[in-house]
Protein backbone atom coordinates (compact mmCIF):
# COMPACT_ATOMS: atom_id res chain seq x y z
CA UNK A 1 0.00 0.00 0.00
CA UNK A 2 1.24 3.35 -0.88
CA UNK A 3 1.85 5.89 1.63
CA UNK A 4 2.32 9.51 1.40
CA UNK A 5 4.77 10.87 4.78
CA UNK A 6 2.39 14.41 4.31
CA UNK A 7 0.05 15.25 6.40
CA UNK A 8 -3.90 15.41 4.74
CA UNK A 9 -4.61 18.95 3.29
CA UNK A 10 -8.47 20.08 2.07
CA UNK A 11 -6.69 22.67 -0.03
CA UNK A 12 -7.85 22.38 -3.64
CA UNK A 13 -5.39 22.32 -6.30
CA UNK A 14 -5.10 23.68 -9.58
CA UNK A 15 -3.82 20.63 -11.50
CA UNK A 16 -3.26 20.13 -15.23
CA UNK A 17 -2.95 16.97 -16.49
CA UNK A 18 -0.33 16.04 -19.35
CA UNK A 19 -1.56 13.05 -21.46
CA UNK A 20 -1.20 12.14 -25.13
CA UNK A 21 -4.05 10.03 -24.61
CA UNK A 22 -7.19 11.31 -22.98
CA UNK A 23 -11.10 10.81 -23.52
CA UNK A 24 -13.07 9.67 -25.67
CA UNK A 25 -10.22 7.03 -26.16
CA UNK A 26 -10.24 4.66 -23.12
CA UNK A 27 -7.59 5.12 -20.49
CA UNK A 28 -7.02 4.99 -16.27
CA UNK A 29 -6.14 8.81 -17.01
CA UNK A 30 -10.11 9.70 -17.45
CA UNK A 31 -10.92 7.64 -14.35
CA UNK A 32 -8.50 10.05 -12.56
CA UNK A 33 -9.43 13.23 -13.46
CA UNK A 34 -13.49 12.04 -13.07
CA UNK A 35 -12.31 11.60 -9.26
CA UNK A 36 -9.64 14.94 -8.93
CA UNK A 37 -12.26 16.93 -10.11
CA UNK A 38 -15.31 15.56 -7.97
CA UNK A 39 -12.59 15.43 -5.15
CA UNK A 40 -13.08 19.90 -5.40
CA UNK A 41 -9.55 20.08 -7.73
CA UNK A 42 -9.30 22.35 -10.05
CA UNK A 43 -8.25 20.33 -13.93
CA UNK A 44 -6.91 21.34 -17.08
CA UNK A 45 -6.17 19.02 -19.73
CA UNK A 46 -3.94 18.92 -22.52
CA UNK A 47 -3.84 16.47 -25.09
CA UNK A 48 -3.68 15.54 -28.45
CA UNK A 49 -6.31 13.90 -31.23
CA UNK A 50 -8.11 10.87 -30.27
CA UNK A 51 -6.97 8.25 -32.86
CA UNK A 52 -5.85 4.94 -30.13
CA UNK A 53 -6.10 2.22 -31.19
CA UNK A 54 -7.10 1.89 -34.68
CA UNK A 55 -4.38 4.79 -35.77
CA UNK A 56 -7.15 6.97 -37.43
CA UNK A 57 -8.96 9.75 -35.61
CA UNK A 58 -12.03 9.42 -34.27
CA UNK A 59 -14.57 10.20 -37.12
CA UNK A 60 -16.81 11.88 -34.22
CA UNK A 61 -14.57 14.38 -33.28
CA UNK A 62 -12.62 15.00 -36.41
CA UNK A 63 -16.42 16.15 -37.64
CA UNK A 64 -17.33 18.11 -33.96
CA UNK A 65 -14.18 18.57 -32.51
CA UNK A 66 -16.29 21.31 -30.09
CA UNK A 67 -17.47 18.36 -28.15
CA UNK A 68 -14.80 17.25 -26.56
CA UNK A 69 -13.68 20.37 -25.49
CA UNK A 70 -15.19 19.58 -22.03
CA UNK A 71 -15.10 16.76 -19.95
CA UNK A 72 -17.51 16.37 -17.61
CA UNK A 73 -16.73 19.86 -16.95
CA UNK A 74 -13.09 19.64 -17.28
CA UNK A 75 -11.48 21.80 -19.29
CA UNK A 76 -9.48 19.77 -22.56
CA UNK A 77 -7.02 21.60 -24.82
CA UNK A 78 -5.99 19.85 -27.54
CA UNK A 79 -2.49 20.57 -29.93
CA UNK A 80 -2.59 19.01 -33.51
CA UNK A 81 -1.29 15.83 -33.74
CA UNK A 82 -0.21 13.23 -36.25
CA UNK A 83 -2.35 10.04 -35.80
CA UNK A 84 -0.58 6.40 -35.46
CA UNK A 85 -1.63 4.71 -38.30
CA UNK A 86 0.14 1.59 -39.02
CA UNK A 87 3.64 0.98 -39.29
CA UNK A 88 6.44 2.03 -37.03
CA UNK A 89 7.49 5.30 -39.12
CA UNK A 90 3.72 6.34 -38.24
CA UNK A 91 3.87 5.73 -34.85
CA UNK A 92 7.26 7.35 -34.41
CA UNK A 93 5.72 10.45 -35.93
CA UNK A 94 2.73 10.02 -33.55
CA UNK A 95 4.81 10.08 -30.55
CA UNK A 96 7.14 13.46 -31.90
CA UNK A 97 4.55 15.71 -33.68
CA UNK A 98 2.49 15.51 -29.82
CA UNK A 99 5.36 16.28 -28.41
CA UNK A 100 6.66 18.60 -29.93
CA UNK A 101 3.04 20.40 -30.80
CA UNK A 102 2.69 20.32 -26.76
CA UNK A 103 5.65 21.80 -26.00
CA UNK A 104 5.41 24.83 -28.64
CA UNK A 105 1.65 25.25 -28.98
CA UNK A 106 0.78 23.70 -25.41
CA UNK A 107 2.21 27.09 -23.56
CA UNK A 108 0.29 29.58 -25.75
CA UNK A 109 -3.11 27.65 -25.47
CA UNK A 110 -2.90 27.38 -21.74
CA UNK A 111 -1.85 31.71 -21.66
CA UNK A 112 -2.70 33.09 -18.47
CA UNK A 113 -3.02 30.12 -16.54
CA UNK A 114 -1.56 29.55 -13.19
CA UNK A 115 -0.92 25.66 -11.89
CA UNK A 116 -0.15 24.52 -8.58
CA UNK A 117 1.06 21.29 -10.12
CA UNK A 118 1.64 19.49 -13.64
CA UNK A 119 0.55 15.89 -13.42
CA UNK A 120 2.31 14.03 -16.39
CA UNK A 121 0.16 10.39 -17.52
CA UNK A 122 3.34 8.12 -19.05
CA UNK A 123 1.83 4.78 -19.99
CA UNK A 124 3.82 4.63 -23.39
CA UNK A 125 5.59 7.09 -24.68
CA UNK A 126 8.12 8.63 -22.73
CA UNK A 127 7.98 11.53 -24.63
CA UNK A 128 5.26 12.93 -22.89
CA UNK A 129 6.84 14.17 -20.35
CA UNK A 130 8.56 16.37 -22.53
CA UNK A 131 6.04 19.13 -23.04
CA UNK A 132 5.51 18.93 -19.11
CA UNK A 133 9.04 19.65 -18.76
CA UNK A 134 8.76 22.75 -20.77
CA UNK A 135 5.74 24.07 -19.16
CA UNK A 136 7.41 23.45 -15.86
CA UNK A 137 9.79 26.00 -17.09
CA UNK A 138 7.12 27.97 -18.31
CA UNK A 139 5.02 28.27 -15.23
CA UNK A 140 7.27 27.66 -12.70
CA UNK A 141 5.03 24.50 -11.35
CA UNK A 142 6.70 20.98 -10.32
CA UNK A 143 6.34 18.44 -12.20
CA UNK A 144 4.93 14.76 -11.17
CA UNK A 145 5.19 12.17 -13.62
CA UNK A 146 3.69 8.46 -13.55
CA UNK A 147 5.86 5.88 -15.30
CA UNK A 148 3.88 2.85 -16.38
CA UNK A 149 5.96 1.75 -19.14
CA UNK A 150 9.82 1.74 -18.93
CA UNK A 151 11.63 2.92 -21.54
CA UNK A 152 13.99 2.03 -23.49
CA UNK A 153 13.52 -1.37 -21.86
CA UNK A 154 10.01 -2.47 -23.22
CA UNK A 155 11.36 -1.00 -27.12
CA UNK A 156 13.97 -3.79 -26.77
CA UNK A 157 11.10 -6.18 -25.12
CA UNK A 158 8.18 -5.93 -27.69
CA UNK A 159 11.30 -5.68 -30.80
CA UNK A 160 10.26 -2.09 -31.86
CA UNK A 161 13.96 -1.04 -31.84
CA UNK A 162 17.22 -3.42 -31.52
CA UNK A 163 19.70 -1.34 -32.35
CA UNK A 164 21.72 -0.51 -29.15
CA UNK A 165 23.06 2.83 -30.31
CA UNK A 166 19.55 4.19 -31.09
CA UNK A 167 18.38 2.17 -27.50
CA UNK A 168 21.02 4.20 -25.74
CA UNK A 169 20.06 7.82 -27.13
CA UNK A 170 16.74 6.64 -25.91
CA UNK A 171 18.18 5.73 -22.36
CA UNK A 172 19.61 9.28 -22.91
CA UNK A 173 16.24 10.94 -23.36
CA UNK A 174 14.79 9.35 -20.45
CA UNK A 175 17.24 10.36 -18.36
CA UNK A 176 17.17 13.94 -19.89
CA UNK A 177 13.55 13.87 -18.94
CA UNK A 178 13.35 11.81 -15.86
CA UNK A 179 16.00 14.77 -14.21
CA UNK A 180 13.59 17.53 -14.41
CA UNK A 181 10.96 16.01 -12.96
CA UNK A 182 10.38 17.11 -9.46
CA UNK A 183 8.50 13.53 -8.24
CA UNK A 184 8.51 10.47 -10.13
CA UNK A 185 5.48 7.57 -9.47
CA UNK A 186 6.24 3.84 -10.34
CA UNK A 187 3.65 1.62 -11.25
CA UNK A 188 5.14 -1.50 -9.51
CA UNK A 189 8.08 -1.80 -6.43
CA UNK A 190 10.26 -3.28 -8.79
CA UNK A 191 10.32 -0.53 -11.47
CA UNK A 192 11.92 2.13 -8.46
CA UNK A 193 15.75 0.65 -8.69
CA UNK A 194 15.60 0.64 -12.35
CA UNK A 195 13.74 4.51 -12.75
CA UNK A 196 16.19 5.62 -9.94
CA UNK A 197 19.10 4.60 -11.96
CA UNK A 198 18.24 7.07 -14.44
CA UNK A 199 17.14 10.23 -12.29
CA UNK A 200 19.34 11.32 -10.35
CA UNK A 201 17.90 12.65 -6.93
CA UNK A 202 14.56 12.77 -8.19
CA UNK A 203 12.37 11.15 -5.43
CA UNK A 204 10.16 8.30 -6.63
CA UNK A 205 7.21 6.48 -5.15
CA UNK A 206 4.87 4.00 -5.58
CA UNK A 207 2.04 4.40 -7.04
CA UNK A 208 0.19 1.01 -8.61
CA UNK A 209 -3.18 1.25 -11.13
CA UNK A 210 -6.60 0.48 -9.50
CA UNK A 211 -9.64 -0.75 -10.68
CA UNK A 212 -12.57 1.36 -11.98
CA UNK A 213 -15.60 0.62 -9.88
CA UNK A 214 -17.52 -0.73 -12.93
CA UNK A 215 -15.07 -4.02 -12.66
CA UNK A 216 -16.52 -4.89 -9.70
CA UNK A 217 -20.57 -5.05 -10.42
CA UNK A 218 -21.47 -8.33 -9.44
CA UNK A 219 -25.26 -8.15 -11.11
CA UNK A 220 -23.52 -7.66 -14.83
CA UNK A 221 -25.72 -10.16 -17.41
CA UNK A 222 -23.20 -12.30 -19.43
CA UNK A 223 -23.05 -10.49 -23.07
CA UNK A 224 -25.27 -11.24 -25.55
CA UNK A 225 -22.19 -11.56 -27.85
CA UNK A 226 -20.68 -14.56 -26.51
CA UNK A 227 -22.14 -17.33 -27.76
CA UNK A 228 -23.69 -19.68 -25.76
CA UNK A 229 -22.19 -23.16 -24.97
CA UNK A 230 -23.02 -25.55 -22.66
CA UNK A 231 -20.63 -27.68 -20.46
CA UNK A 232 -17.58 -25.60 -21.54
CA UNK A 233 -14.97 -23.81 -19.22
CA UNK A 234 -14.73 -20.52 -20.81
CA UNK A 235 -11.31 -18.09 -20.21
CA UNK A 236 -11.87 -14.71 -21.02
CA UNK A 237 -8.79 -12.65 -21.87
CA UNK A 238 -9.73 -8.54 -22.13
CA UNK A 239 -7.62 -6.09 -23.30
CA UNK A 240 -4.36 -5.21 -25.96
CA UNK A 241 -3.94 -8.09 -28.44
CA UNK A 242 0.06 -6.70 -28.99
CA UNK A 243 3.32 -8.47 -28.84
CA UNK A 244 3.64 -8.19 -25.20
CA UNK A 245 0.93 -10.26 -23.84
CA UNK A 246 2.77 -13.33 -25.47
CA UNK A 247 -0.18 -14.87 -28.27
CA UNK A 248 1.80 -17.39 -29.53
CA UNK A 249 2.31 -19.05 -26.09
CA UNK A 250 -1.51 -18.75 -25.52
CA UNK A 251 -2.15 -20.46 -28.96
CA UNK A 252 0.08 -23.31 -27.93
CA UNK A 253 -1.61 -23.58 -24.83
CA UNK A 254 -5.12 -23.71 -26.83
CA UNK A 255 -3.73 -26.33 -29.42
CA UNK A 256 -2.83 -28.75 -26.01
CA UNK A 257 -6.22 -28.56 -24.81
CA UNK A 258 -8.26 -28.44 -27.73
CA UNK A 259 -9.68 -31.88 -26.96
CA UNK A 260 -11.04 -30.32 -23.35
CA UNK A 261 -14.07 -28.69 -22.67
CA UNK A 262 -12.35 -25.63 -22.58
CA UNK A 263 -13.00 -22.11 -24.72
CA UNK A 264 -11.06 -18.93 -24.96
CA UNK A 265 -12.83 -15.41 -25.57
CA UNK A 266 -10.67 -13.10 -26.49
CA UNK A 267 -12.15 -9.20 -25.90
CA UNK A 268 -10.36 -6.80 -27.20
CA UNK A 269 -8.01 -5.22 -30.04
CA UNK A 270 -4.56 -4.48 -31.20
CA UNK A 271 -1.87 -4.34 -33.53
CA UNK A 272 -1.52 -8.68 -33.49
CA UNK A 273 -5.21 -9.61 -34.16
CA UNK A 274 -5.03 -9.97 -37.94
CA UNK A 275 -1.82 -12.68 -36.96
CA UNK A 276 -3.91 -14.24 -34.24
CA UNK A 277 -6.77 -14.68 -36.83
CA UNK A 278 -4.78 -16.47 -39.37
CA UNK A 279 -3.26 -18.62 -36.79
CA UNK A 280 -6.15 -19.61 -35.01
CA UNK A 281 -7.47 -20.76 -38.55
CA UNK A 282 -4.65 -22.54 -39.53
CA UNK A 283 -4.25 -24.05 -36.41
CA UNK A 284 -7.97 -25.28 -36.78
CA UNK A 285 -9.04 -23.49 -33.17
CA UNK A 286 -12.09 -21.46 -34.04
CA UNK A 287 -14.17 -23.06 -32.30
CA UNK A 288 -11.97 -23.20 -29.15
CA UNK A 289 -10.55 -19.41 -29.45
CA UNK A 290 -13.22 -16.83 -30.03
CA UNK A 291 -12.20 -13.23 -31.16
CA UNK A 292 -15.34 -11.33 -29.61
CA UNK A 293 -14.13 -7.80 -30.93
CA UNK A 294 -13.65 -4.83 -28.79
CA UNK A 295 -16.26 -2.82 -26.59
CA UNK A 296 -16.10 -0.04 -24.09
CA UNK A 297 -14.76 -0.63 -20.81
CA UNK A 298 -17.77 0.15 -19.07
CA UNK A 299 -18.94 -3.25 -20.78
CA UNK A 300 -16.36 -5.63 -19.15
CA UNK A 301 -18.07 -6.59 -16.82
CA UNK A 302 -21.00 -8.53 -18.82
CA UNK A 303 -17.81 -10.07 -20.58
CA UNK A 304 -15.99 -10.96 -17.03
CA UNK A 305 -19.55 -12.34 -16.21
CA UNK A 306 -19.29 -15.17 -18.89
CA UNK A 307 -15.96 -16.19 -17.53
CA UNK A 308 -14.89 -19.06 -15.41
CA UNK A 309 -11.59 -17.59 -15.05
CA UNK A 310 -9.78 -14.62 -16.56
CA UNK A 311 -6.45 -15.00 -18.60
CA UNK A 312 -3.12 -12.51 -17.78
CA UNK A 313 -0.20 -12.93 -19.77
CA UNK A 314 3.27 -11.21 -20.49
CA UNK A 315 6.22 -12.19 -22.76
CA UNK A 316 9.18 -13.66 -21.18
CA UNK A 317 11.34 -10.26 -21.02
CA UNK A 318 13.51 -9.14 -17.67
CA UNK A 319 11.40 -5.98 -18.09
CA UNK A 320 7.66 -7.57 -17.75
CA UNK A 321 8.76 -9.36 -14.80
CA UNK A 322 8.99 -5.97 -13.27
CA UNK A 323 5.24 -4.98 -14.34
CA UNK A 324 2.10 -5.54 -12.62
CA UNK A 325 -0.06 -5.72 -15.97
CA UNK A 326 -2.63 -2.88 -15.82
CA UNK A 327 -5.55 -5.48 -16.39
CA UNK A 328 -4.90 -7.58 -13.11
CA UNK A 329 -6.47 -4.86 -10.46
CA UNK A 330 -9.80 -4.58 -12.71
CA UNK A 331 -8.91 -9.13 -12.82
CA UNK A 332 -9.02 -8.89 -8.70
CA UNK A 333 -11.54 -6.89 -8.62
CA UNK A 334 -13.90 -8.47 -10.62
CA UNK A 335 -13.92 -11.45 -7.99
CA UNK A 336 -12.89 -14.08 -10.26
CA UNK A 337 -10.07 -16.75 -10.33
CA UNK A 338 -7.54 -15.52 -12.48
CA UNK A 339 -4.85 -17.71 -14.48
CA UNK A 340 -1.61 -15.64 -14.84
CA UNK A 341 1.31 -16.63 -17.38
CA UNK A 342 3.47 -13.89 -16.17
CA UNK A 343 6.35 -13.61 -14.26
CA UNK A 344 7.89 -11.02 -11.30
CA UNK A 345 5.78 -8.68 -9.68
CA UNK A 346 2.61 -9.76 -11.62
CA UNK A 347 2.90 -13.37 -10.75
CA UNK A 348 3.49 -12.31 -7.07
CA UNK A 349 0.32 -10.63 -6.52
CA UNK A 350 -1.81 -13.34 -8.30
CA UNK A 351 0.22 -15.79 -5.65
CA UNK A 352 -0.23 -13.29 -2.69
CA UNK A 353 -3.66 -12.89 -3.46
CA UNK A 354 -4.10 -16.44 -3.54
CA UNK A 355 -6.58 -15.39 -5.82
CA UNK A 356 -5.62 -17.78 -8.68
CA UNK A 357 -2.82 -19.97 -10.73
CA UNK A 358 0.18 -18.77 -12.01
CA UNK A 359 2.92 -20.11 -14.47
CA UNK A 360 5.72 -18.59 -15.80
CA UNK A 361 5.99 -16.36 -18.33
CA UNK A 362 5.98 -18.01 -22.21
CA UNK A 363 4.68 -21.38 -20.44
CA UNK A 364 2.31 -23.15 -23.03
CA UNK A 365 2.61 -26.12 -21.09
CA UNK A 366 2.75 -24.87 -17.81
CA UNK A 367 -0.70 -22.63 -18.59
CA UNK A 368 -2.49 -25.79 -20.22
CA UNK A 369 -1.55 -27.73 -16.74
CA UNK A 370 -2.89 -24.29 -15.15
CA UNK A 371 -6.20 -24.64 -16.73
CA UNK A 372 -6.80 -28.22 -15.95
CA UNK A 373 -5.88 -27.85 -12.16
CA UNK A 374 -8.56 -24.81 -12.57
CA UNK A 375 -11.18 -26.94 -14.23
CA UNK A 376 -10.76 -29.55 -11.85
CA UNK A 377 -11.35 -27.59 -8.22
CA UNK A 378 -14.16 -27.34 -6.51
CA UNK A 379 -16.61 -24.47 -7.78
CA UNK A 380 -16.60 -23.28 -4.22
CA UNK A 381 -12.55 -23.05 -3.68
CA UNK A 382 -12.86 -21.03 -7.05
CA UNK A 383 -15.13 -18.72 -5.62
CA UNK A 384 -13.11 -18.46 -2.59
CA UNK A 385 -10.43 -17.56 -5.38
CA UNK A 386 -12.62 -14.72 -6.29
CA UNK A 387 -13.21 -13.44 -3.20
CA UNK A 388 -9.68 -13.31 -1.84
CA UNK A 389 -9.03 -11.44 -4.78
CA UNK A 390 -11.57 -8.73 -4.35
CA UNK A 391 -10.01 -8.58 -0.84
CA UNK A 392 -6.58 -8.17 -1.82
CA UNK A 393 -7.99 -5.70 -4.40
CA UNK A 394 -9.31 -3.44 -1.40
CA UNK A 395 -6.72 -3.81 0.60
CA UNK A 396 -3.30 -2.91 -1.45
CA UNK A 397 -5.31 -1.10 -4.37
CA UNK A 398 -7.86 0.92 -3.12
CA UNK A 399 -9.11 4.22 -5.58
CA UNK A 400 -9.61 6.50 -2.29
CA UNK A 401 -6.37 5.58 -1.15
CA UNK A 402 -4.80 5.83 -3.75
CA UNK A 403 -6.07 9.09 -4.92
CA UNK A 404 -5.78 10.50 -1.53
CA UNK A 405 -1.81 9.53 -1.80
CA UNK A 406 -1.56 11.18 -5.23
CA UNK A 407 -3.12 14.06 -3.27
CA UNK A 408 -0.90 14.32 -0.87
CA UNK A 409 1.82 14.11 -2.78
CA UNK A 410 1.11 16.87 -5.52
CA UNK A 411 -0.11 19.21 -2.55
CA UNK A 412 3.31 18.59 -1.00
CA UNK A 413 5.16 19.82 -4.48
CA UNK A 414 3.17 23.03 -5.09
CA UNK A 415 3.63 23.46 -1.00
CA UNK A 416 7.79 23.49 -1.53
CA UNK A 417 7.25 25.92 -4.56
CA UNK A 418 5.04 28.46 -2.76
CA UNK A 419 7.37 29.02 0.39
Amino acid sequence: MPKSDNPPSNRSLRILVVSQYFWPENFRINDLVDALAVRGHEITILTGSPNYPDGVVFSDFAATPAKYSSYKGVPVFRVPMAARGSGAFRLVLNYITFAVSAAIIGPLKLRGRSFDAIFVFEPSPITVGFPAIVLRRFKRTPVALWVLDLWPESLSAVGAVRTPTVLRLVGRLVSFIYRRCDLILAQSRRFIPEIQRRCGSVPVVYFPNWAEDTFAATDAIPAPEIPAAANTFDIVFAGNIGEAQDFPAILDAADLLRDEPVRWLIVGDGRKLEWVRREIAVRGLGDKVLLIGRFPVERMPEFFAAADALLVSLRSEPIFALTIPAKLQAYLAAGIPILAMIDGEGADVVRDAQAGLACAAGDSAGLAEAVKAMVALPEAERFSMGQRGQEFARREFSRDMLIEALEHWLGALSEKVTR
